[in-house]
């Protein structure tokens, strides 16, 4: 079947704030699908030819971190206030990849958005001698169908961090973080058993795919 083709002149933004826009995608005439984006409109996927499509690069990155304390492994999360459901939700460290990781090339531009946020959201940090960085995977959609939003999902390894560090002090702007929670294999697995956090809420597909990555020990 043939795909609808969106013309970079057909797009409208019909919103538009620093961090997010709203744009009116005229796929055919008097037919509109609308797109929530934090691109700008010159920049969208939609109107990107295949070429440009399979080599963009992800708007952020969401780390996959485990810390490993002598021979024990566990899966580093906190909860983090989303405000669009009101609620504080079991989260992975993540962030935007922002204009000075884009200068890198390579797969070290995703390190160095990871660190980053590491470090800004938990006050650990990356030893580049004794611990691990690897791409899980580059850019996933988490719904496509309202966003073109994606986020790259890496995987870091702290081995033997100094946990006297941990801070949410670094924080900035609206970010709000609480109550850090290192999950053993088998609580990563109670969480995925049940389908909620803690406190009996749902999580975000980020948060599921770093509880199955975990227990599933692809990491090692």
């Amino acid at each position: 079947m043939k795909s609808p083709e969106i013309k970079k002149e057909c797009v409208k933004t019909l919103f538009n704030t620093p961090f997010l826009s709203l744009y009116d995608l005229q796929y055919s005439a008097g037919k509109h699908y609308y797109d929530a984006s934090r691109r700008k409109q010159d920049d969208l996927l939609a109107t990107m030819s295949d070429e440009e499509f399979s080599s963009f690069m992800a708007d952020a990155v969401s780390l996959c971190v485990i810390i490993k304390i002598k021979d024990e492994a566990r899966l580093f999360t906190f909860y983090e206030y989303r405000y669009p459901v009101g609620r504080f939700l079991l989260s992975p460290p993540a962030g935007m990849i922002d204009d000075e990781d884009k200068k890198i090339k390579g797969e070290e531009c995703f390190k160095a958005a990871a660190i980053r946020e590491l470090y800004e959201e938990t006050g650990l940090r990356f030893n580049n001698a004794t611990d691990t960085f690897k791409i899980i995977n580059p850019g996933l959609f988490s719904s496509p169908g309202m966003t073109d939003e994606s986020n790259a999902i890496v995987l870091l390894v702290l081995d033997n961090p100094d946990m006297s560090n941990l801070s949410f002090n670094n924080s900035c702007g609206s970010e709000l973080f609480d109550n850090a929670c290192l999950l053993s294999k088998d609580e990563a697995k109670e969480l995925l058993k049940n389908g909620r956090d803690h406190n009996g809420n749902m999580y975000s597909v980020y948060t599921w795919i770093c509880l199955m990555y975990f227990v599933s020990d692809l990491w090692q």
